[in-house]
């Protein structure tokens, strides 16, 4: 690999002249992001182009910015010959020269449009992460949530927080039922009451403003019952994953850790190596809200987790526990559905029809199961780390056969 990328940086070089003065080290840095030396030619090649075009018109690296490579990339498709997977390719080589150079400090960091509904909505999310401890895609949420209700109530016009009145929040949320269902506009009303105590904490709106969201009513008579994978039909899956590819490895580790010790998908792609104490088997768990704890190390777990590292983890500088199988090669971002996606991938693999295709189910059957061997409520919830009874309450009614015998006789049954 080593000897094609210098073979690939050789032929920048040679074909570039002076205006593949950064190229060389970009070839190697593709490398550094195991990238193939094929896709780092053709990644180059598009780079030199432009390097070229920048040279033609004056332009210097230090000043570069977005609205040159969108000005290029208009030139060029003015070319009707040119295929649409050619565009595609253009359009991801720049986006990565420039994010390199901008690593290097070679030219300046994208310049952040600020207009004002961008600062309120900045602040808003700092606020959430820096005093409300939520999770990245908990911000994401909310934050989208608001700029959503900005842009509704103010459009193009300037953003008065003052002007905000409670029949603005009741009309949104109306608006908002019509497209929606009930579960979905009640996660929206939540995250327009957490905007507006923001405004109210920065004294921005009047006193009581978030109290005036209307409530959705999304009433059961009894919580829902948790749909939990079989244990052989979660079984069969972590079995359906190749020992033998790299992929194969990771996916069954993350399949355990989910079976076994029942962690959430943000927990997984949050491991580091850090947190892994082969010594006393323990791995540190860092959980909801920024909360973190230690649960055991079962021994298989720890098999499956050291035979990937051993024979399927990729050479990175990331220290995240699990990485992307694909370039560039880091972590799984937090907030995206890289577990989702095993887990499905596992399940059709297996031919399995489970209930669900997320997940979750898989903590739902831990919970299940701890209930069947006997532990107690209070029991789970410590090793499921919920903050209330009340969340763990909900699997007393997964274990039937203990329902039976509590169960009160139908009238005239007897008979």
């Amino acid at each position: 690999m080593e000897h094609s990328y210098e073979i690939a940086e050789a032929r920048v070089r040679a074909i570039g002249g002076t205006s593949a003065e950064h190229l060389g080290s970009f070839v190697k840095w593709l490398g550094g992001q195991q990238y193939s030396a094929g896709y780092a030619w053709i990644v180059a090649r598009h780079a030199l182009a432009f390097g070229r075009w920048c040279k033609e018109r004056g332009i210097d690296l230090e000043t570069l910015t977005d609205a040159e490579i969108k000005c290029y990339q208009r030139s060029r498709a003015r070319r009707r010959s040119r295929r649409p997977e050619t565009r595609r390719q253009e359009r991801n080589a720049l986006t990565l020269l420039l994010l390199y150079l901008r690593e290097l400090g070679i030219c300046a960091a994208a310049a952040l449009c600020l207009t004002d509904i961008n600062r309120v909505i900045t602040d808003f999310a700092h606020h959430l992460q820096r005093n409300q401890g939520l999770a990245v895609a908990s911000v994401d949420t909310y934050t989208r949530l608001a700029r959503q209700f900005l842009d509704w109530r103010f459009g193009q016009a300037d953003v008065c927080l003052q002007n905000l009145r409670p029949s603005d929040s009741i009309a949104f949320i109306r608006q908002e039922s019509k497209r929606m269902a009930p579960p979905a506009v009640k996660g929206v009303a939540k995250g327009l009451r957490s905007f507006l105590r923001f405004c109210e904490l920065r004294g921005e709106v009047s006193a009581g403003l978030a109290a005036s969201v209307p409530s959705v009513a999304t009433w059961t008579t009894t919580p829902p019952i948790p749909k939990a994978i079989a244990a052989e039909h979660a079984q069969r899956a972590i079995d359906s994953c190749n020992r033998l590819t790299a992929v194969g490895l990771r996916d069954r580790a993350v399949l355990l850790l989910l079976a076994r010790l029942g962690l959430r998908a943000c927990e997984i792609i949050r491991l580091t190596l850090d947190d892994i104490d082969w010594d006393q088997a323990q791995l540190r768990i860092h959980g909801k809200g920024g909360r973190e704890g230690l649960l055991p190390l079962p021994a298989d777990v720890g098999t499956a987790i050291a035979a990937y590292l051993q024979h399927g983890r990729p050479t990175c500088e990331d220290r995240h526990l699990f990485l992307r199988s694909m370039a560039p090669i880091r972590g799984l971002l937090d907030g995206s559905d890289g577990v989702g996606s095993i887990v499905r991938y596992a399940l059709e693999r297996a031919k399995v029809d489970a209930p669900h295709r997320g997940s979750h189910q898989f903590r739902h059957a831990l919970a299940a199961q701890m209930l069947r061997h006997g532990a107690s409520l209070t029991e789970i919830g410590q090793v499921l780390r919920h903050r209330s009874p009340q969340t763990t309450s909900i699997y007393a009614k997964v274990d039937l056969e203990a329902l039976r015998t509590v169960a009160m006789a139908w009238p005239g049954s007897a008979r």
